[in-house]
């Protein structure tokens, strides 16, 4: 090969990584501040980052035990970052930026994947269509795990496609470490290892490549296995979780319909391991595992298994790449293929609505940010304070200056000193006496239509706030209300 040709097949090779991996770094950029709004989730991710490892190991006995390693990784991340770049860019970009480079360096996976099961254009499109996928920029843009399970399953997959070419000891060690990996920062990330072996078998491999795969299977299950049994002692952290959402089974639905009809295309796979016999199984296998688990106990939500979205992007790129430059094409066809991008190009048009919604603050469920400052809005120094139900506590954890000089009234024990994510609370009877000797109290509470707590607590709050306070002001926020109560004559005019 002359060294110009030699040059020209390194720089088809680096777009097929670069681009997609630039598109990717480019849309988690754009709006990542999200007006610094920051969700209830995140506000838990910020709160135990910053709490030290003795105290993060500890409240992890009792609560949240799944996200351990996560919340270690951004502790060492945040301390760094509150050092050097926090005062420019703020605590929102230090919780989502780990996010950002982990679904880069999956995009860039996703393309490398692609080109070597079927080919270059089929990986650059590929790694194309994850990026542009809505649910994809989500998470890119969450202070949450599942952006870095993603990476860490997109780059098990890449390196099993290798093992099964090239059997070698090393890589089977370097897929079972990026497996357990994935699994100890979100258990669910086992998942991924059902569409694996079903790609194993489906492509019929020899016997030693599926006993491979059946040892690394059980390293990363033994591995993960304490972890999962420890975990059980907190299922009741998911006890909010009922049927799924039907917006989320939509989505899983359409892009598991369209991944289906691309699969149809017929394409020249390469290497042993064939397009389909990997792209089907992760599309639709942890789904479906996922949502037969949530018959037993509800579990299903889609970023739990979010990598399926690789499944859905190798098998849309490979077809697009088949539609876009057909077998036999000639050069004077150029005007019927300039007719078929531009009809692939109106998709990424018609998700922009979607794509800049992602980006509000009213994209989440709540906006912690807004209600730290509607609390500091209402509030008068000395003011009561409460939280209804006690897990919204979580809302000061950002901003824990916007609740200077209030008074936490049923509050027993912090969440660092008590080792919680929403800290301990005082009995019924406590917290109606401290009610009663407040003239004023600032609720920050669930807006209306969400259920109500029965507990000790909360049953003493309600009837305390209905017995002797009347309603000062109220403030609507995305995902909250913040009301002030008060005594006859005692409302004030807020700070």
């Amino acid at each position: 090969m002359s060294p110009v040709a030699a040059r020209g097949t390194w720089v088809a090779q680096g777009a097929v990584v670069l681009v997609p991996s630039g598109l990717m770094l480019f849309l988690g950029a754009w709006g990542i501040r999200r007006q610094d709004a920051i969700w209830r989730d995140e506000a838990v991710t910020y709160d135990m980052a910053h709490r030290g490892l003795a105290g993060l190991w500890s409240t992890l006995q009792h609560v949240d035990v799944v996200h351990g390693l996560y919340y270690a990784l951004m502790h060492l991340w945040f301390a760094g970052y509150d050092a050097t770049l926090r005062g420019a860019l703020g605590d929102a970009v230090g919780l989502r930026l780990p996010s950002v480079v982990a679904m880069t360096v999956a995009a860039a996976g996703v393309a490398l994947l692609g080109q070597r099961l079927v080919g270059r254009r089929a990986g650059l499109l590929a790694g194309l269509t994850f990026a542009l996928i809505p649910v994809v920029q989500q998470y890119a843009q969450e202070g949450r795990s599942y952006a870095m399970v993603c990476a860490l399953v997109v780059w098990a997959s890449q390196v099993l496609v290798l093992a099964a070419a090239g059997p070698r000891r090393a890589l089977w060690c370097g897929y079972t470490a990026l497996m357990l990996t994935a699994c100890l920062l979100h258990e669910f990330a086992v998942l991924a290892l059902p569409a694996h072996g079903a790609a194993v078998v489906l492509a019929r491999l020899p016997r030693r490549v599926l006993r491979a795969w059946l040892l690394a299977s059980g390293t990363v299950l033994a591995g993960v296995a304490p972890l999962a049994v420890f975990s059980t002692r907190q299922s009741a952290q998911i006890s909010w979780l009922m049927w799924p959402d039907p917006l989320q089974l939509l989505t899983f639905a359409v892009l598991a319909v369209l991944g289906l009809a691309c699969a149809r295309v017929r394409v020249c796979s390469r290497g042993p391991i064939g397009l389909r016999a990997l792209g089907v199984p992760l599309l639709l296998l942890p789904t479906l595992l996922l949502l037969l688990l949530s018959h037993v106990e509800p579990a299903y939500v889609d970023r739990y298994v979010l990598y399926y979205v690789v499944g859905f992007a190798l098998l849309a790129g490979a077809a697009l790449a088949r539609l876009l430059w057909p077998d036999g094409e000639r050069r004077r066809a150029g005007a019927r293929l300039l007719r078929r991008g531009t009809a692939v190009a109106l998709l990424p048009a018609a998700l922009l609505p979607v794509d800049v919604h992602l980006r509000s603050p009213d994209s989440r469920v709540d906006d912690v940010t807004a209600v730290a400052h509607a609390v500091r809005e209402l509030a008068e120094p000395g003011d009561g304070l409460l939280f209804m139900p006690s897990r919204r506590r979580i809302w000061r954890a950002t901003l824990p200056r916007d609740f200077r000089g209030l008074h936490d009234l049923a509050l027993a024990e912090s969440p660092s000193a008590s080792h919680t994510l929403y800290g301990t609370e005082r009995s019924g009877d406590e917290i109606r006496d401290r009610m009663l000797a407040a003239r004023r109290i600032v609720v920050a509470g669930d807006p209306d239509g969400q259920p109500a707590d029965d507990n000790d607590q909360e049953l003493a709050k309600r009837s305390t706030l209905r017995a002797a306070f009347g309603v000062c002001r109220t403030k609507e926020v995305r995902g909250a209300r913040i009301t002030v109560y008060g005594r006859a004559g005692e409302c004030g005019g807020g700070r």
